[in-house]
Formats: C-alpha cells, structure tokens, sequence
C-alpha cells in the first residue's frame, strides 16, 4: 500500500526529533500552552480495517488496508483529507515555522548555471535568477558573460505544467531540438528553435518518450525513439507498443519520419541515439528495461538504406560511449572490470575489444573526451576525484577538488582543449568550473550568490563496520564545534539500490536543518554503485538485507558515537530509499524516533498492481 501525503519531511523531522530555534529553544517545550499541548498530542483520525487475506503459496498474508489502494476513490479522498487536517493543524503550531519558511526563501534564492556547451561560435546554457520554479536556457558569445535568454520553460503554460525535458543543440548552433513534457509525464514533444531568430519551427514530433536526440552533421535533422500513437480509450500497456528508432527531417512531416531501427520481436529494448564527431556513425545504445547491461549497434550514415548492425550484440556489460576517432570508437565498460575502464573498439573488427585505461582503485562513474585527453570522473569513498589520461591512455594526473563533493555534468566540445562541470558538497551548491585539460586546473567559472555561511558548518567522511563486518562510508554534517552529547536531532538518508551511487550534494533544506543545530547524516548502503558493480550485486535480491543491516549499522554509529539518540533519530529515503526506511522500521523500531518513506515500493507482493 502506498500512500502520498502532501506534507514536506522536514516539517516531520522538526516535530518527532525536536529540532532548535534560533535562540536555542526547543518547538516541542515551548512556554506556549496551546503550542506545547498542539505539539504534544496527535489525535489520528481512525483507519478502516477490513478482513482481507491473500495467500502466498501456504502462506497467509493480512492486508487490512486494501481498501487504500483505491487511491482515486471518495473514501480514500476523505480519509486524506482527514489526516491533511489534523496534520496541519499539528504543523501549523510550531513555533518555528515562518523563521524556517523565511530562512528557506532567502538561501534559495541565489543565481545558479549548468556547464556552458559551445556549438560553433555560439554558447548555451541554462541559469536560473533564484526563484523560478524553471531554468531558463541562455545564449551568447562568452560562456563568463550575461548572455540572452532564448528559451523560458516558465512561459510555456499559464500553470507551470509545461517543463523542457530535453534538449539537443545543432553542430554549428543554428538549431536546437527540444522536448517538452507535462505535469511529469515520460511523454514528450519534440519541437525545432531556429537560434537566429529565437522562433520555434512549425515541428512538433510527438508520442517519443525516454529518448534524447541527436543531430546529423549537416543539422538538417535529428534522431530520436518513439512510440505508436496509442489508440484512444485503451491503455499504453493493453496495446503493447514498441518504441522505434526515428528519424526527422526538419520542416517534413512527422508522421512521414524514417524509422531507422525497431524489434518487434523484442518490446523491452529502447533506444538511444549519438552521432559521432566526424558525421560518419549513429552509435545506438540499446536498453532492456532498468537493466545496466546493454547493447551496441551502429548505422554508417554515408551508406544507402541505412543499414544497422550490431557492434556489442551481447547483453554481457555497461557500454557508454565516449567518442570516435575514424574507425576507433571508444566506450566506458564493467566488462572484465567491476569499477570501470575504457577501451577502443574497431568498428571492421567487431568484438575486439583493446583495452585504453585499465580499471583502478576508484570506481570510474562518467568519462569526457576533450580534444588531446579523457577526463574520467571517478568515486573515491563515494567522493569525486578526476582523473586525466591521454588518449593513449598514459595517465597524466589527478585535478585538485575544493572539497569532499561531487563532480558531474560535464560538457564541452570534444575537439576543444577544456571542459566544464559542476563541483557541489553538502556544504556549498553547484558552481562551474571551467577545468584546462593541458595543466589539470580546475577554477570556478561565477562567483556564486548563495547567502549562507559555509564555513559554520563541517562535513566529515567517517567508516565504520556493518553487521557481517562489510566496511561502510558515512557522511555526517553539522554546525562546526558541536558537542556530541546526544541532544542534536539527527536525518539519517539512504537509498542502496539500483547501482545508483549517493554521492554528496546540496540541499537547501538540509543546510537550514544544521545551520539550527541539526545533523544530517549520508549513508553508502551496498546495492548502490560507489564502489562498483560488485557493490551492487552484494545488495540485491537474496542480498538485500545486507542494506537494511548497513542502513541498521549507520544509525547505531550515530548513536553509539554521540551525534544523536534514538528517539531524536529520524530515517528518511524516497522510492527504493522509500523500501528501504519501511523494512528498517518493521525490522528495528526501537530505534528510531521517526521514519520518512517517501513514495516507496513498501508492498513488494502487489507493486506490479
């Protein structure tokens, strides 16, 4: 059973842990009578239980809030509405609230950018003013200056439904193909902006979902996956319809694209496009569902008809593509290398593969090819650390990092000699950095406007054992100087799954959480990817219990050591962090003083309903 209140976590942390005010007073004893008695006492409204059991196999399984599962129905709508009221009212006593509410306001409220991508002589990129609920995608001559907006998200509906949820830039930055979404759906329609005269083309090429886009050389059009138009009154899943590899021509019609590749025979595989430097190949990454595994194909553009063949045919490893040199291609793999390596592979010598940079001690997360190197992103203790190699994969050095932080979104034209990224901790949000390849430094490309003391605050990497003596990486945060005698109230998150990796990232809320005495605490749980795919396989399916324990230990580390007690203690996670809060609050309730699943897979007997 799932359900989705629409109360913010913090709010909940505030009131079951206890957090301070700025004078050092605590919400929950406040000299307020009506507040402290509002904040002492919950009253519920009553559940519905009915007598439903299922049986598993012999095995008999209750479930007496079926009912809830009816989430469009009128009961149900009462019953939230019901628990919304006697939560806002709990809420709305704290004492606390409009201080937070002000604070939170003020620190959001600062100018942040993407990494810049140069297109011929033209530079975009997206920037937000502080507020808006959208970025807003900038063009101009110099990636340092003001530059002109050229496409806003947040005039593209009246209610702010409307959200660009990709985006491909032509070769020589005359065109750009950008999709767009609504309300949160995975559909999307793609649309053509002439940069020149900031129009949008008559294009709308719709029904395409989990794709990007990639231009031909020419910038003449684009490739992108789309679905059959489903047919009205019947679902997407009744109908059983198969992406496609399309094609589109700028100014034809949509309905009329090519379809380059599709397998009906097979209906899980997808489909992502890239087109090499030179123009010459369309490398198509094939998916199978969630799986990382994947599939290489190519097409040789100058050959009549198009035809595809499979380069990787095998479902045997990761393969992400890095860049091409003549008939050389390059790509990031886990084949033979659990924390990653790069290898060459000579499109006339199918699956021979050469190995370029060799696996290492750190687990490699993204490679970037600049004009005379690669510069791999790695993990290191689930902190980044960039590591620069030649193309011949002589190693050339490390690049100095401000902080134990993350490293991410990388860009930059691959013929150029530098490349640009983003570097955020739990302490400071994303700045860009430009990073010169050719003597590995790496310095902020803005000054940021973020009004918050960074320096009050300290981030420590601490390690510790899990339950079968497995060694664990915890980030903790806190007000710098604090004195561990178990007052402070503690969010402990987690994720663990996925071979997703939780690395360190800003978070306004969290930085409002210890700039008033809280701490929040990070967990690198097993099933996540920081140290390699090994990491992964050891959390999952008849392993997942090793990241309940690892979440498990974490949290007695935080007590054992000081930083917190349990009942000050709340553990937070959303989807597979959402599973992973609600089997640790079955598993050990004592020891928490709260549990936040947010949107977790919580009923794993009947999720698939």
């Amino acid at each position: 059973m799932l359900l989705r209140l629409p109360l913010h976590s913090l709010a909940w942390i505030a009131l079951a842990v206890g957090c301070t005010t700025e004078n050092g007073t605590n919400p929950a004893t406040s000299t307020r009578p009506e507040r402290r008695d509002a904040l002492r006492k919950f009253d519920a409204p009553s559940v519905r239980a009915e007598d439903v059991v299922d049986d598993y196999h012999g095995t008999q399984v209750r479930d007496p809030y079926r009912w809830l599962e009816d989430q469009d129905g009128e009961e149900v709508a009462e019953f939230v509405a019901a628990q919304n009221t006697a939560s806002r009212a709990l809420l709305d006593a704290i004492e606390s609230r409009p201080a937070i509410e002000a604070r939170l306001t003020a620190l959001w409220n600062y100018e942040r950018h993407e990494p810049p991508i140069r297109r011929g002589a033209r530079w975009c990129w997206w920037r937000n003013d502080g507020l808006s609920n959208q970025d807003v995608l900038m063009v101009g001559d110099d990636p340092r200056g003001a530059g002109e907006a050229l496409l806003d998200p947040n005039a593209m509906s009246q209610d702010g439904t409307v959200a660009v949820s990709g985006l491909a830039i032509s070769d020589d930055g005359a065109r750009i193909a950008y999709g767009t979404s609504k309300s949160g759906s995975d559909w999307r329609t793609w649309r053509v902006l002439d940069v020149a005269t900031k129009a949008t083309l008559a294009d709308e090429v719709a029904w395409s979902k989990f794709s990007g886009a990639a231009w031909t050389k020419d910038g003449t059009g684009f490739f992108y996956q789309r679905y059959p138009q489903p047919l009205a009154g019947a679902t997407f899943e009744a109908q059983n319809l198969q992406p496609q590899l399309c094609y589109h021509e700028v100014g034809a019609d949509p309905q009329s694209d090519r379809v380059v590749y599709e397998r009906p025979d097979e209906p899980k595989w997808g489909f992502g496009p890239r087109v090499t430097e030179d123009g010459r190949l369309l490398v198509i990454g094939i998916s199978f569902g969630t799986d990382r595994r994947n599939r290489i194909a190519l097409v040789d553009l100058e050959e009549p008809g198009w035809p595809v063949r499979m380069l990787l045919p095998d479902l045997v490893a990761r393969w992400q593509f890095v860049g091409s040199e003549g008939d050389c291609l390059w790509f990031q793999t886990d084949l033979d290398a659990p924390r990653g390596r790069i290898v060459a592979i000579d499109r006339k010598q199918q699956g021979v593969v050469r190995e370029i940079v060799p696996q290492g001690e750190s687990t490699l997360e993204s490679t970037h090819k600049t004009k005379a190197a690669f510069v791999c992103s790695c993990l290191r203790d689930a902190s980044s650390e960039i590591r620069v190699h030649a193309l011949t994969g002589e190693f050339l050095g490390t690049v100095e990092l401000p902080a134990i932080g993350t490293a991410s979104k990388y860009s930059g034209d691959p013929d150029d000699e530098a490349c640009y990224f983003t570097f955020a901790s739990f302490l400071a949000p994303p700045a860009v950095h430009e990073l010169r390849v050719a003597t590995r430094i790496a310095e902020p490309l803005r000054n940021t406007t973020f009004a918050g003391d960074s320096g009050s605050l300290v981030t420590q990497r601490v390690f510790l054992q899990s339950k079968d003596g497995a060694r664990l990486c915890l980030f903790v945060t806190h007000r710098r100087g604090l004195h561990l005698d178990g007052k402070a109230p503690c969010y402990l998150y987690g994720y663990g799954g996925f071979g997703i990796s939780v690395t360190p990232s800003f978070r306004v809320p969290n930085f409002v959480f210890c700039e008033r005495g809280g701490v929040y605490a990070q967990a690198v749980l097993r099933g996540g990817g920081e140290y390699g795919e090994e990491w992964h396989q050891a959390g999952m399916l008849g392993k997942k219990q090793n990241v309940f324990d690892d979440f498990v230990a974490c949290a007695e580390f935080l007590v054992r050591n000081g930083y917190t007690t349990n009942a000050r203690l709340a553990i937070g996670g959303g989807s597979n962090g959402g599973l992973l809060v609600g089997a640790c609050l079955v598993q050990r309730p004592e020891l928490f003083g709260a549990a936040i699943p947010e949107v977790g897979v919580l009923d794993m007997l009947r999720y698939h309903r």
